[in-house]
């Protein structure tokens, strides 16, 4: 590594670490619990009750056609001639459809900011769809009229609460995110209350209840037509990178290259690999059992065990929400004053809220007096309610504001998998014991659940200050590539790896200059292979960050890497064995492009380089002898012409002759320009070839230097090493 390299690390460092307290507070979390009223806020930063509000009431509209039809379930169940299990099974399709909408909502929203727009689009969709539910007259028209407003509710899931995120400033955030989910709540509470009104009081039948509330669902719907999207992260993220340029004196509008910005499975899968965030879908996978399916045996439940009609059941549901709605405005305040002073209490609040919910639903279940139970059932609806609000400040404070429509959509596709288990689960259950046994039944899923949110607290700290690191980590080399200052064209910081729950890599240090050639060497299981795994794209760090050419590549694919110019020969597996020795040439030129002519004249390259594959082109390459093998997979390089080439144990196994031959074509890739990292177990051979050496030993890096001032460390070249070590010198 060069002294400016080297420096401009440094830099980067110094940033991240000067940076990381005044980050923290400018994401809300500022170790203490003193905070201004919601409405001094608003008035301090300029915000606007609009969104909370048009949000709040497009989540509420959302509830009409979910909680009419659970209130109306034995009603429409005598009415068409179906079954409890039928229902359920319903019930189970409707949250298929709502686990597969996010996914599509959030890919939409993903590369240009028009969130607003599609939750308005959704919310007039559904508003349909509840009106047109009063025309059906089979199972199979319910059936499509469930799957379509699942399928629309996929903006709720994914969008509404990043909107309101970005909304509003930190400061506010808790307290905004519940007061949205208390007008939701509301509307939970005033579904119920209007079907009780509509069936019990005016005595509308179940097709007129759902005319009505659908026509009043497209009049409250067109109250958000004026929802505009903020942008992402335009009160968090952008003020990071803002924070980073600030204190250099400089600039903030420096415009940013979108080359290597993460594709959507991308960023599903980057999601998935933060620590917190796997507990955090487990717990939301339970919630969604507890939200629909539950409700659904809880009105059969009502019906058989305390023989509550339409009127009386809406009349429940309405209390059960409304204790939610008071539970929400009550503890907005306390929630937002301990995720300031740090999240990981709100985390274990969430384990005790859903632990303590499912006991009082079970309590509530075996209860043989009807208005203890109601009180119950009342309690654990405002625990529960408590928790989405605060489960998903959580879960999208650890990730960059453009991730927050994904991580909401993969958070809704765990809830509608716990909503089939838990319909199935509860079917089952009871068929077996019936539906007091169903009430009773939920208590273990939900204490196993419990435990594993409340898990979750002990890493969240650490998730929040990652994702920090990486958004300044990232602005501090855009500034210094923007200042023309050089930077390593290949650089891993802090990379740690794991195979399952075996860890093989501890924070690994690793830069590579342009056109530079360095050895990687050390022991059998040293780590070396993975780290040039982690590099190429085939493992995923489970910490750290790798950066190619001053851009963050540790989450791209790689094919994507590919494409950016990194290619790898992997040590004994760099060929298809049962195709021929062009077939695998032509293979490796599928990046061209479709350009045949290019192909061939690529594969001219290679045999003039090598002229025994020219003489078995014919052959499979499992047939090849080993050195063969590895001049076929050094072709690859010779063909994609690649930045920067990773080479695993070129020399295993190998005579010096055909090793000899070998290292003169990796000297020539090297001198047309392309950087190499050579893994190595001789010594003597890396000697030969490079001026500059790592050495990695039990997943640690233990040297960085000249190549030559590794022989004089005995106490690393040992055993294996010091034949080849004797030898170099």
């Amino acid at each position: 590594m060069s002294v400016a390299d080297r420096e401009a690390i440094r830099d980067i460092e110094q940033t991240r670490d000067a940076l990381r307290e005044q980050a923290r507070a400018t994401l809300g979390v500022i170790g203490d619990e003193r905070t201004a009223s919601f409405h001094q806020l608003v008035r301090r930063y300029g915000l606007s009750y609009y969104p909370l509000i048009a949000l709040g009431l497009l989540y509420m509209t959302d509830s009409f056609q979910v909680y009419a039809f659970t209130v109306l379930a034995p009603d429409i169940s005598r009415a068409l001639g179906i079954s409890i299990a039928v229902i359920g099974a319903s019930f189970s399709l409707h949250r298929i459809a709502i686990g597969i909408a996010p996914l599509p909502v959030a890919w939409l929203s993903q590369r240009r900011a028009r969130r607003a727009m599609l939750c308005i689009v959704t919310g007039i969709g559904w508003s349909f769809i509840t009106l047109f539910t009063g025309f059906v007259t089979s199972l199979l028209g319910l059936l499509g009229i469930l799957m379509l407003d699942g399928l629309t509710t996929g903006s709720v899931l994914a969008l509404h609460t990043p909107l309101v995120m970005d909304s509003y400033h930190p400061e506010t955030r808790v307290r905004a995110v519940s007061a949205y989910n208390a007008i939701g709540s509301f509307g939970l509470f005033a579904s119920p209350l209007f079907v009780a009104l509509l069936a019990g009081v005016l005595g509308f039948t179940w097709r007129g209840v759902f005319l009505v509330m659908g026509a009043t669902s497209v009049v409250i719907t067109l109250f958000a037509i004026g929802l505009r999207d903020p942008g992402f992260g335009k009160w968090d993220t952008e003020r990071l990178r803002a924070s980073v340029r600030e204190v250099h004196g400089e600039p903030a509008d420096v415009l940013r290259s979108d080359e290597v910005a993460l594709g959507f499975w991308e960023i599903c899968r980057r999601i998935m690999l933060i620590p917190t965030n796997r507990r955090l879908m487990a717990g939301v996978a339970v919630l969604g059992l507890l939200i629909v399916p539950l409700n659904v045996f809880i009105s059969f439940f009502l019906d058989q065990r305390w023989n509550l009609g339409a009127g009386g059941r809406g009349v429940f549901f309405a209390f059960y929400s409304g204790c939610s709605v008071v539970a929400l405005l009550g503890y907005g305040g306390r929630g937002e004053k301990q995720f300031r002073a740090s999240p990981r209490f709100v985390m274990r609040g969430c384990g005790v809220l859903l632990g303590f919910g499912v006991v009082l639903i079970a309590v509530g279940g075996a209860m043989p007096w009807f208005w203890p139970m109601i009180a119950c059932f009342g309690v654990a609806g405002a625990a529960i309610g408590l928790l989405t609000p605060l489960l998903y400040v959580c879960l999208l404070s650890i990730v960059p504001a453009n991730a927050r429509p994904h991580a909401q959509a993969l958070a809704a596709i765990f809830q509608a998998v716990g909503g089939v288990i838990g319909a199935l689960l509860l079917g089952s259950v009871q068929a077996q014991f019936g539906v007091v046994g169903t009430m009773i039944s939920i208590a273990i899923p939900g204490v196993i659940g419990a435990a594993i949110i409340g898990s979750a607290g002990k890493l969240i700290d650490r998730d929040l200050d990652r994702m920090i690191d990486e958004v300044l980590e990232d602005e501090e080399i855009r500034r210094l590539r923007s200042a023309g200052r050089p930077l390593p064209m290949l650089a891993t910081r802090s990379i740690d790896f794991s195979y399952g729950q075996l860890q093989v890599l501890f924070g690994v240090d690793f830069t590579v200059d342009d056109g530079e050639m360095v050895a990687l060497l050390g022991v059998n299981g040293a780590g070396k292979s993975t780290l040039l795994k982690v590099i190429s794209g085939i493992g995923l760090p489970t910490r750290g960050t790798i950066r190619y050419r001053g851009q963050e590549i540790t989450y791209l694919d790689a094919e994507r890497r590919l494409r950016l110019g990194i290619t790898q020969v992997p040590g004994g597996r760099a060929v298809f064995g049962p195709m021929t020795v062009v077939e695998n040439l032509r293979s490796y030129g599928y990046s061209m492009a479709g350009n045949r002519r290019a192909v061939e004249r690529a594969i001219d390259t290679c045999f003039d380089a090598f002229p025994r594959l020219a003489e078995r082109r014919n052959s499979t390459a499992a047939t090849l002898s080993g050195g063969e093998q590895q001049m076929l997979g050094l072709s690859k390089a010779l063909m994609l012409r690649p930045r920067l080439l990773l080479i695993d144990e070129l020399s295993l196994g190998l005579a010096p002759v055909i090793v000899g031959q070998l290292l003169d074509m990796v000297r020539r890739i090297n001198d047309d320009g392309t950087a190499v990292v050579l893994v190595e177990q001789s010594v003597n051979i890396a000697l030969n070839l490079v001026e500059h050496a790592y050495f990695m030993e039990k997943g640690e890096m233990r040297f960085d230097g000249p190549a030559a001032q590794l022989l004089e460390r005995d106490d690393l070249l040992r055993a294996v090493f010091l034949h080849g070590a004797a030898a170099a010198g």
